[in-house]
């Protein structure tokens, strides 16, 4: 009898799929359990890399937080003016919503749970200065305007898992317009 080989998980496998978990199903699914039933797995699988749920949920968010602050600033990284950045940072924002990340439903856990709310703070927060040291670069030292550009950001993020429009057009206005105020 010939037994054919099974792909061995990683802890990246399923922390890739609790992310995809808390998108589908909310932060119900990101127990032991239906986690190893969305892999096809036994939750043996998942103590060998978790100790334990509270452990996964820590090792989750640790890697949306990773994924949530990086991908910004490498997205306007090859910009080589404060307005080219500030403007490829808008539409960043609009490209992550369209991509449908897991934000929205991370931010819906961080209102039950206290890990994910501070998660979402320290994203917030370093999103923030981010948005402020563009800002700054452009003699726009007014802290809320890099406020309204990141709130608008979240809000785009919560119209894209609801509509269809088109939000790059309305956060380019928005950069045009802070960018008219300087």
């Amino acid at each position: 009898m010939t037994r054919t080989a099974t792909k061995r998980l990683t802890k990246s496998d399923w922390l890739m799929t609790g992310l995809n978990a808390v998108v589908d199903a909310g932060p119900e699914a990101l127990k032991a359990e239906p986690l190893a039933r969305r892999l096809g797995t036994t939750k043996g699988s998942f103590y060998w890399h978790f100790s334990d749920v509270p452990a996964f949920h820590a090792a989750l968010l640790a890697a949306w937080e990773m994924e949530a602050t990086g991908d910004i600033r490498a997205a306007v990284a090859e910009e080589t003016t404060p307005v080219a950045r500030l403007r490829r940072l808008g539409q960043a924002m609009v490209e992550r919503s369209a991509n449908h990340t897991a934000d929205p439903s991370i931010r819906a856990w961080a209102r039950s749970s206290k890990l994910a709310e501070q998660a979402v703070a320290r994203v917030d927060a370093r999103r923030l200065t981010y948005v402020q040291e563009l800002l700054s670069d452009l003699d726009i030292g007014n802290p809320e305007m890099a406020r309204i550009i990141y709130a608008a950001s979240i809000g785009m993020e919560d119209l894209a898992q609801t509509e269809t429009g088109e939000n790059a057009s309305t956060m380019g206005s928005l950069v045009d317009l802070v960018l008219a105020l300087r």
